[in-house]
Parts: C-alpha cells; sequence; structure tokens
C-alpha cells in the first residue's frame, strides 16, 4: 500500500439508541411524548377544566333552587290591609284564626305592625316614621304535610274579610324562580356542549397536523399492507390517551376548585356575610350528582379525542 494511501472503512450499523425514537423498532406510530401531545393535552386540560366549572356551578344552583322552591312552598301568606273605621288588629286575628282552622296548616304567624314596617326597611331606608301610613299587616301561614285546600281559605277569607284580607301562594314566585333555574342549567348545558366541540376542532387539527407529520411512515404502512382500520386505530389509541391524561387533569383541578369553595363557604359561614352566601348558594356543595357529573365530564372529553382522531384518520385515508 502506498504511502499516501488512505484507508476506506465500511460504515458501521447504528446501534438502535443512537437512532431517533420515531425509528426506533418498538417506536409508536403517533409518539404522544412529544411537545405537541403535551400542548394539546394542556387544552383539553383547560377545556375539561372550564366545562366541569360550568356543570359545577349550574349543579349548585340546581341544588339550591330547589331547597328555595321547598322553603318557599312550605309557606303562604296573608296580606291585611288597614282601612278606614277598621280595627286591624281585630281583622289579623281573624285572619289568623281562619287559617288555623284549615286542614294541612301546620301553624300561623300574625305580624306585629312594628315588624311589618321593619319589612320596608330595605326599600325605604331605616329611621323613617310610618305611623301614618296604611302599611300592611302579614301572617305567614307554615303548611304540614297534608294537602292544605288553600282555594277553601282563600274563599273563606274573602267572605270574612272581603276586599280586606288576601292570600298569596307565592305561585308567581315559585315560576319565576323555576324559571330563572332552568336557565342557568340550559345555559350551563349549552357552555358544556361548546366546550366539547372545541376540544373536537383542537383534536382534529392535532391529528392532521399528525398524520402530516407521519406520512412517510402511513405510506410504508400501506405499502406492507396495512389497512386504514389498524392505522386508525393507532391514531386512536394514543388520542385516546392524550385526552385520558387531559380529562383528568382538568377534571382533577375542578373538583379541588369546588372543594376549596366550599372550604371557603365555611368559614365565611361564621362571619356577617355567612348567612348571605348560604342563602344565595347553600352549602356550596354540589353532591354526588354534582361530582359525578365532573367525572362523566373528563370521561366524555377522552372520548370524544378518541373518536374525533379516528374519523379525521379514516376520512384523511379515504
Amino acid at each position: 500500500m502506498s504511502e499516501g494511501a488512505t484507508l476506506e472503512r465500511a460504515p458501521r450499523a447504528t446501534p438502535a439508541a443512537d437512532l431517533p425514537p420515531t425509528l426506533r423498532r418498538n417506536a409508536p406510530l403517533v409518539p404522544t411524548d412529544t411537545s405537541a401531545g403535551r400542548a394539546l393535552a394542556a387544552v383539553i386540560a383547560i377545556l375539561t377544566f372550564l366545562a366541569a366549572l360550568c356543570a359545577g356551578g349550574a349543579e349548585i344552583v340546581a341544588s339550591s333552587a330547589a331547597q328555595w322552591q321547598g322553603s318557599v312552598a312550605q309557606e303562604v301568606t296573608i296580606q291585611v290591609r288597614p282601612g278606614p273605621g277598621r280595627d286591624t288588629d281585630a281583622d289579623v286575628a281573624t285572619a289568623a284564626a281562619l287559617a288555623a282552622a284549615t286542614p294541612g296548616v301546620a301553624a300561623t304567624r300574625p305580624f306585629s305592625k312594628g315588624e311589618s314596617e321593619r319589612l320596608l326597611e330595605p326599600w325605604l331606608g331605616s329611621g323613617l316614621d310610618l305611623g301614618d301610613l296604611p302599611v300592611p299587616r302579614l301572617i305567614t301561614v307554615r303548611l304540614g304535610s297534608g294537602t292544605p285546600d288553600l282555594g277553601s281559605l282563600r274563599q273563606r277569607l274573602a267572605e270574612a274579610l272581603p276586599g280586606v284580607a288576601s292570600l298569596d301562594d307565592h305561585a308567581l314566585w315559585l315560576s319565576r324562580l323555576s324559571t330563572m333555574a332552568n336557565t342557568v342549567v340550559g345555559v350551563g348545558i349549552a357552555v358544556v356542549a361548546l366546550v366539547l366541540l372545541a376540544t373536537g376542532l383542537a383534536v382534529t387539527f392535532a391529528t392532521r397536523g399528525a398524520m402530516a407529520g407521519n406520512r412517510e411512515v402511513v405510506e410504508v404502512l400501506h405499502f406492507v399492507g396495512a389497512d386504514a382500520d389498524f392505522i386508525a386505530r393507532e391514531f386512536q389509541r394514543r388520542f385516546f390517551r392524550l385526552g385520558l391524561r387531559g380529562g383528568g387533569i382538568g377534571a382533577a383541578a375542578a373538583l379541588g376548585v369546588i372543594g376549596l369553595g366550599g372550604a371557603l363557604a365555611r368559614l365565611w359561614r361564621a362571619g356577617p356575610a355567612g348567612d348571605e352566601i348560604e342563602a344565595l348558594f347553600g352549602g356550596f356543595a354540589i353532591g354526588w350528582r354534582g361530582y359525578a357529573s365532573v367525572v362523566l365530564i373528563g370521561v366524555i372529553a377522552s372520548v370524544v379525542t378518541a373518536v374525533v382522531s379516528r374519523l379525521t384518520v379514516r376520512r384523511f385515508l379515504d
């Protein structure tokens, strides 16, 4: 061999450890531990978190409205209006006696003149002299477990105290309260549906990106005989894991926020604003149905991710 000759060595086989992760023997068709996969899982987690919060809030409103309706439905109110030449105290006593004699009535409580006037303070302010005003007197009637005949009570009040006493069964307030609660629940369901739709769109774009990035691998699989169902199942399996991870994180975060809100509500309950908070939101607890809804939303997000990815792959291959 001449002095200036150079020796050419045959290239050595590249060890499997030196290959890129996507070219190794057991590498998945759609790798999930990538920046794009982590970003998609984060998006699914955020959307699931928002949807779960909406579902939890709707459940809190629905349960609080049910408590309000139960409380309001257990009472009716008799209003006794003062009139010239009439003894208002005697009229109140007569109306209370008629209500107490009605079957199904558990208790009656006539309001005094001072108590009736204090009911107007939220609208008129305190410190006003209402002695010369014809402030109506109220009688709260608590209903028992039976079904009282309110129609008969209303008729007897009209006969005994015509134009003076009237019965209010709060049907208008119950109807408005039911409408408000149903509206809030409907808005919550609509928001959850929109969030799941946004999750499907995000998965669609992510699946198209993964298909474009693995076009050569997909073509080789087709060349060696892999059908579209096999490739779609691979994408579905990988994206289901991403959706399960993101949905689990989002649902767990929503449950943590709801639990934190309940703990804060219990702490504030001992303060001055505790009565108002409890009156509006109850115990700030969503119950088993609310927790089941949050978990179900996380599962639905995972299923939507898997189904949308499979449909997108099939449409891309076809």
